[in-house]
């Protein structure tokens, strides 16, 4: 059985973790890179692998069973998503929910008017969280959905705090608090506000004689960003950043509490959580296991846009009908 050729789109650190994934997936082979940038200057860890320009794709529309788009989620795939939608087969982890179903109506359009199969919102949240809250609703229909985020450091907010006049870096960790998991874990199905819910701690590398008090101000009453939340600030050396924020780690829980019984008197809770070293490196994985559901879907004859509800779990994995049920089941 051929592998499955797999093409990037974006090499920041979603596409080298893709890149470091399929080197895990002997069923998969790297196709091919496509970067906005100079592709002299894009250095892959693997040899031998052709680095192309992503206007020049249109011209390499066999080289690939499924792409894998590593773009900016807020700004690129809503772009790149449908554009190459057109051309491949694709799976992106577009991840700003409100907007979700606006991506999946302008991407289902394209794809199934060109044959092909897209996969969006691939990643951990939305993804595998997307999939607790459903089983979960499934399951105990009578009860209350719960997510908290983190320990980690969200990559949008610390990009918000780095557009502070005087900021010259930052990294902003989102923090679940305890005392409302534990309220949650208690089966009382508490009403909890955002700020009841988590902290946001910012580490923040000021320019020389900034005004610390004014950025730490506008970093506590940024609409969007922190205004919501207890927010604890520190200034810190860029040295210290270096050494101990260097790092992206993340993960979080979904809990579903509900009941059941004639009077709702037995209470249940399911939860799921994640601990994650490196936050764009699982994502990757993620995508990488459903790249090839959506290569299977293609074969199949299937078009349009699905997400991670759509498809089938035994189509995440490598292994056959018969070894999943012989050694899974």
């Amino acid at each position: 059985m051929n592998p499955l050729r797999i093409g990037i789109v974006g090499y920041g650190n979603l596409g080298k973790g893709v890149e470091l994934a399929i080197r895990s997936n002997p069923d998969m082979q790297l196709a091919f890179v496509a970067t906005r940038r100079n592709p002299d200057s894009v250095k892959l860890q693997t040899e031998q692998i052709p680095v192309y320009t992503y206007d020049s794709l249109a011209e390499h529309q066999q080289d690939a069973d499924v792409l894998i788009i590593c773009g900016g989620s807020a700004t690129d795939l809503p772009i790149q998503t449908p554009e190459l939608a057109a051309m491949f087969n694709v799976v992106d982890s577009f991840d700003t929910h409100a907007n979700i179903p606006k991506h999946f109506t302008a991407v289902d359009a394209i794809a199934k008017n060109t044959g092909h199969v897209a996969l969006i919102s691939v990643g951990w949240d939305p993804g595998m969280f997307s999939l607790a809250r459903l089983y979960g609703n499934c399951i105990l229909p009578d009860g209350k959905d719960y997510t908290f985020w983190g320990k980690g450091i969200s990559q949008g907010h610390s990009d918000a705090i780095r557009r502070v006049k005087g900021v010259v870096d930052a990294r902003q960790y989102t923090i679940p608090i305890d005392a409302a998991m534990e309220a949650v874990r208690s089966g009382s199905q508490p009403e909890l506000t955002t700020r009841q819910k988590h902290l946001r701690e910012c580490f923040v590398v000021a320019e020389p004689d900034a005004d610390l008090a004014r950025i730490e101000q506008e970093i506590r009453t940024m609409e969007n960003y922190f205004a919501d939340y207890d927010t604890i600030v520190h200034f810190i050396s860029a040295e210290e950043l270096k050494n101990n924020h260097s790092e992206i780690p993340h993960g979080g829980f979904v809990m579903r509490s509900g009941t059941t019984g004639a009077d709702h008197e037995h209470k249940h809770l399911i939860e799921y959580s994640l601990k994650l070293d490196s936050n764009p490196e699982f994502t990757t994985s993620v995508l990488i296991a459903y790249a090839r559901a959506a290569a299977r879907l293609a074969k199949e004859g299937n078009t349009g846009c699905k997400t991670v509800f759509d498809i089938p779990p035994a189509y995440l994995s490598p292994l056959s009908g018969e070894s999943l049920r012989a050694t899974l089941l």
